[in-house]
């Protein structure tokens, strides 16, 4: 384990001390570090924590962030019936992690317009996850007429809906029932990240 060599001599530490640390003998130290000896998941987590490292990396396991990331569609425009995977409207692609790819059906869309600043400006990027419906105070992607999808605020009441800007130029806009079903007014998905653009 080359790197554990690296981090302990970084610290100035015998391999006898090292050991106390977690309890091994210095002999064992000296065979997980020349690599004879693999270190049980308890000690290997107990170096880890020690160094404040992953344990990937003290097992010089580390891998190219290419190989982690999962791309998802950047869209420029979102319109109604159509699944995300068919639009042609595509800009680009964002990186994201495994984990947060587990969180369900993600896109990306390319904020327009400057009705959500200073939180959320033109050009930003938001991550997505796609359902069909919000909390009150949620942020969300909202397709108004089948066309052009816009990022705000939903706010619920018994009789309708408002869509919140975070700029104070701009109005509230309330849909009542009847306009959420007649539009539609339809919910694509939840903001879970902003990603600002410079």
């Amino acid at each position: 384990m080359k790197k554990l060599r690296e981090l302990r001599t970084a610290r100035g530490l015998s391999l006898k001390e090292l050991g106390h640390v977690i309890g091994v003998a210095e002999s064992t130290m000296s065979l997980y570090e020349t690599g004879k000896r693999q270190p049980d998941y308890k000690n290997l987590k107990s170096l880890a924590d020690y160094f404040d490292v992953t344990i990937d990396s003290l097992l010089d396991r580390e891998y190219p962030s290419e190989s982690k990331g999962i791309k998802i569609p950047v869209l420029g425009r979102v319109q109604a019936g159509i699944p995300v995977e068919a639009v042609e409207d595509i800009i680009d692609f964002e990186e994201i992690t495994p984990e947060m790819a587990s969180l369900g059906d993600l896109f990306a869309l390319i904020v327009k317009g400057d009705s959500m600043e200073p939180r959320i400006k033109e050009g930003d990027i938001v991550i997505v996850r796609k359902q069909p419906d919000l909390e009150s105070g949620e942020i969300g992607v909202i397709l108004i007429n089948g066309n052009d999808a816009t990022v705000k605020k939903i706010l619920k009441y018994e009789q309708g809906i408002s869509l919140v800007p975070f700029n104070p130029a701009y109005s509230p806009h309330f849909y009542p029932n009847s306009e959420i079903e007649n539009l539609p007014v339809t919910i694509i998905g939840r903001v879970i990240e902003l990603r600002g653009k410079f």
